[in-house]
């Protein structure tokens, strides 16, 4: 229950209220239980006071003071907290339905099974702030909310219900959204900077465009982002288009004296107008060399993979060749033997695997460069893209 003499005070007004405030500065104020329904508490100082339970539906709590409050269980539907400080607080099972938090100071507040429905909270800073441990459940209750240029860095928001929410221009950098449910939430111009998301977290139909055009929807929020620049970013399209064109993936160990293999035939192409991309099996192994070889394939022309002396070459082509239908040129040194796989990757797939081009110099290869692996390899590229454009008709017996 409120302390009767602290509720009797605060009904004095809040400049009374803050006077007291002022003169008693170690006095935590106990509020609990209160009815303040519909009160004028704008600009009150209520820092680190008792709220628990307390009614505060439709009161106007604008710029009041609520660090390290402890509104645990506290009925705050429609309530007008724009601009409040309320870093630290702890808002335990509140109801927070409708309430405007527009601006408020929210950094490391405790929002464990709190009701946050359809509250606004755009311009709020949420740094660090709990939504975890959530209401009637298992999801912290942020539907259709507000929270357009919010600031929720750092931000834990597991298991968060956020379907329909607006996010848009908001600041989700190493936010943790793990098993949270972003159905139908407008995210465009947010920043995911290490945005933690889970295989159970469901981001489907992720509206990418402002409210003032056409809604363009897509799952995944790295998907929407990269999406939303191809459409509006015209450099980005050219440079994407560009590789797909002009993009040719040079793999091999491109060590010691091979390291001039690697230089002429990067030149030769560039004075072609091609774009080379190189893969060095020497360089140390930062990262999964399958994953990175995928990625490159799937945006070059077509691949010429020196074969000479192989040890990292033929495991990385075994796994990336079945899965692309792109001209792959082998390229091996005179008196040199290929890896035993690559006959069997010739076999499976010869309609984009080339047999090897044995050359006897660099001087040999480079002439040798148009005739041998460019024109062939874009012929072969113009006739896998005719196949893949054609449709499969079936038979009818």
């Amino acid at each position: 229950m409120a302390n009767a003499d602290h509720l009797e005070r605060l009904r004095q007004g809040v400049d009374a209220w803050n006077d007291w405030r002022a003169k008693e500065p170690t006095v935590r104020p106990d509020l609990s239980d209160a009815d303040l329904g519909g009160a004028n508490l704008r600009d009150v100082d209520l820092r680190e006071a008792n709220l628990s339970r307390a009614k505060l539906t439709e009161a106007n709590l604008s710029r009041a003071k609520l660090r390290r409050a402890y509104l645990a269980g506290a009925w705050v539907e429609r309530a007008n907290l724009t601009s409040a400080e309320l870093w630290l607080a702890r808002l335990e099972e509140a109801y927070l339905k409708g309430t405007d938090l527009r601006g408020a100071d929210l950094v490391g507040a405790t929002f464990w099974r709190a009701h946050l429905g359809s509250v606004d909270l755009s311009g709020a800073n949420a740094r660090q702030a709990d939504f975890t441990m959530a209401y009637l459940g298992d999801k912290a209750h942020l539907t259709a909310a507000n929270l357009f240029e919010a600031n929720l860095t750092e931000a834990c928001l597991v298991g968060a219900d956020l379907r329909g929410a607006n996010l848009t221009k908001a600041n989700l950098v190493e936010a943790d959204f793990e098993d949270a449910d972003l159905t139908g939430c407008r995210i465009y111009g947010i920043s995911a900077w290490g945005l933690k998301t889970n295989a159970n977290t469901n981001q489907q139909n992720l509206v990418i465009t402002p409210e003032n055009e056409p809604e363009i929807m897509t799952d995944r929020i790295e998907v929407a982002q990269f999406v939303y620049l191809l459409l509006h970013n015209e450099k980005i399209r050219d440079v994407i288009d560009t590789i797909g064109r002009k993009g040719v993936l040079l793999l091999g160990r491109f060590t010691g004296g091979r390291i001039t293999v690697l230089e002429r035939l990067r030149n030769e192409l560039r004075k072609r107008g091609f774009l080379p991309m190189v893969f060095n099996f020497d360089k140390p192994e930062t990262r999964d060399f399958t994953e990175t070889i995928r990625l490159l394939a799937g945006l070059s022309h077509f691949v010429i993979a020196d074969i000479t002396n192989p040890r990292s070459a033929p495991l990385e082509l075994q796994a990336t060749v079945p899965e692309y239908m792109i001209p792959f040129v082998p390229i091996i040194e005179e008196g040199e033997e290929p890896f035993a796989m690559l006959k069997d990757l010739w076999l499976k797939h010869r309609d984009w695997v080339f047999e090897p081009i044995y050359y006897s110099s660099l001087d040999r290869l480079a002439d040798a460069l148009d005739s041998e692996i460019i024109e062939p390899a874009e012929a072969r590229f113009a006739e896998l893209l005719a196949r893949r454009a054609e449709e499969m008709k079936g038979k009818h017996i």
